[in-house]
């Protein structure tokens, strides 16, 4: 356990993060935040394209690449291959995201990474693991689609993704868990392996109590909107001003203390009404009551209450809403960073605590290729080499003005 709040569990660990989007940048992340050595390997001469996306994509670099080093270097070119490799005897972890063949084509697929650095823990991931999908190119909403998850968000008929890049995450977070595990296989063993993950495994995983509902239930599942709530009152409310509020009502002494709250004696006096499954039975009579009364209330005075009835409830709250969260402020789980274009934002930390160690901005979200020259340096190559590097394009980034470090967090 981490008693030392000062200390880093991943501390003197160095990887090659070679992902880009969402899902690779997602597990270079985690081990930033953990403590390890990242350098973010982007394209010269322009750097990782998520950079300049623009829609939902404006989000992907700022929030996966803080903690990171960023070196831009031309992997199609021998002296940028040469680089690599140098780097790579130094590492301890290489990871990558690229679609099926590509990395192979650059030379850096495992079985050559592993034949000139068998020390290498490698995470490949894709969007199949081995099978006959393997040579498919998947993308987070297409395996939302093919696992059946977005089957279970929509309401009948409406596939929906999920409202975030939930899959890109998980599988990102997976392939981390297994870079743990084979780090510490190669401290046994002094040797590193291939670790995989992969988007549609990851979609089923989470699938995986649904599948188990279907194979105890003759019927088809009903996606989420449509199932039927083991709970009477489990639904969303409209306040006095029209925001929305999540209630759940989910067994017989909560619904004491609703009414008890509320003033509704007549409810609890209701015999009709005294267990779940008879609320259940006059669900369509009771949800139009509760919802004409919280109609009447505003949103405060519905939470209070709740809070004091010690029910499930939550506002549903808009993204930019949580920039002012009282709980995320008081526990220090946004981090004050410093974006593309000097723009300052709050982003949530990593939700783990370990001991007393508690994941902290150390570095913003790097400029494009702003760590080139100081890596290229550590690497052992000389003022001179690296010049020339620059000169002939094969490097990018770190000699001033745009191509900078964003900041540095203190």
């Amino acid at each position: 356990m981490t008693t030392d709040a000062t200390k880093l569990p991943l501390q003197g660990v160095r990887v090659l993060d070679f992902g880009h989007t969402v899902m690779g940048p997602t597990a270079g992340l985690i081990l930033a935040d953990l403590g390890a050595e990242v350098i973010r390997i982007e394209p010269a001469p322009d750097g990782d394209p998520t950079r300049r996306l623009r829609g939902f994509g404006t989000g992907y670099f700022p929030f996966y690449n803080r903690n990171k080093k960023s070196l831009a270097i031309d992997l199609k070119s021998d002296a940028g291959k040469e680089a690599v490799n140098r780097l790579l005897a130094k590492a301890d972890v290489m990871l990558e995201n690229f679609g099926p063949g590509t990395i192979d084509r650059l030379g850096f697929g495992y079985a050559d990474v592993a034949k000139a650095h068998p020390h290498i823990v490698y995470l490949s991931m894709k969007g199949f693991l081995p099978g006959p999908y393997e040579g498919r190119t998947a993308l987070d909403e297409v395996v939302q689609m093919m696992s059946g998850l977005a089957y279970m968000t929509g309401p009948p008929g409406q596939p929906l993704r999920a409202g975030a890049s939930v899959v890109d995450v998980l599988g990102g977070i997976f392939g981390v868990i297994g870079i743990l595990v084979a780090l510490r296989e190669r401290a046994e063993t002094g040797k590193g392996t291939l670790v995989r993950s992969s988007l549609f495994e990851s979609a089923m995983f989470l699938m995986g109590q649904h599948l188990a509902y279907a194979a105890l239930n003759d019927d088809p599942v009903p996606p989420m909107p449509a199932r039927v709530s083991a709970w009477a009152i489990y639904d969303l409310f409209d306040t006095e001003e029209g925001e929305k509020v999540f209630v759940g009502i989910t067994s017989d002494r909560h619904w004491a203390l609703f009414c008890d709250e509320f003033g509704r004696a007549d409810l609890k006096a209701d015999e009709g009404l005294a267990t779940n499954n008879q609320r259940i039975s006059e669900k369509p009579r009771l949800k139009a009551e509760i919802a004409a009364m919280f109609a009447k209330m505003p949103l405060p005075e519905v939470e209070e209450r709740c809070l004091r009835a010690k029910l499930p409830f939550a506002h549903v709250a808009k993204p930019e809403q949580l920039f002012s969260d009282p709980h995320l402020l008081a526990g220090n789980r946004l981090l004050e960073t410093v974006l593309p274009g000097g723009i300052h934002a709050a982003l949530p930390t990593l939700p783990v605590e370990i001991g007393a160690y508690k994941a902290a901005l150390r570095a913003d979200p790097p400029a494009m290729g702003a760590d080139t020259r100081s890596v290229l340096a550590e690497a052992g190559y000389s003022d001179a080499e690296i010049d020339g590097l620059y000169a002939s394009g094969v490097i990018a980034g770190g000699e001033g003005g745009e191509t900078e470090r964003t900041g540095t967090a203190g």
